[in-house]
């Protein structure tokens, strides 16, 4: 039981920090859009970075949130067929899915640095920094979501149904 308190603070923290970085990236992205939408239509004119800022903004806002719906279960699932089956067999499958779907995910971060790292040299046009920061919220948000998933497959949450 000390792994999965353990395991579950570290989590928390994570969550809260994520939550936190999703509220600010959303934020950050509606903003910016909507001066680019003030200053094209009222003004003429537009912001040479506001698209690639704005894109930044969503790609941090949607893979750090990821892991934040595997944390409530809020995912799209169909669970047809193993609603139907005995809880402790439900049990069971949640646990292998986890499983398979937390080493998917330690797959995804780990080659997601491969290619971050890859196209490190790479710089935005209009905000001159490296084209990897698209792919800081893939690895950060992959590690995350492996994490949860683990956690899922070794203290899985009560079968629904």
């Amino acid at each position: 039981m000390a792994l999965d308190h353990l395991l579950a603070s570290l989590l928390a923290r994570a969550d809260r920090g994520a939550r936190l970085v999703v509220m600010v990236s959303a934020a950050l992205m509606v903003i910016v859009v909507f001066a680019q939408v003030v200053m094209r239509y009222v003004f003429n004119g537009s912001f040479d970075w506001a698209d690639e800022v704005s894109r930044i903004a969503f790609v941090w806002t949607i893979f750090l949130a990821i892991p934040l719906g595997l944390r409530d279960g809020t995912h799209v699932s169909i669970e047809l067929c193993v609603a139907r089956l005995p809880t402790s067999l439900r049990l069971l499958v949640a646990r292998l899915m986890s499983g398979i779907a937390a080493a998917m995910m330690a797959i995804v971060f780990w080659t997601t640095i491969g290619v971050a790292l890859a196209t490190w040299s790479e710089r935005l046009g209009s905000i001159n920094i490296t084209s990897s920061v698209f792919f800081f919220p893939v690895i950060i948000g992959a590690f995350h979501s492996a994490l949860h998933l683990a956690h899922l497959s070794l203290f899985p949450m009560e079968p629904r149904g």
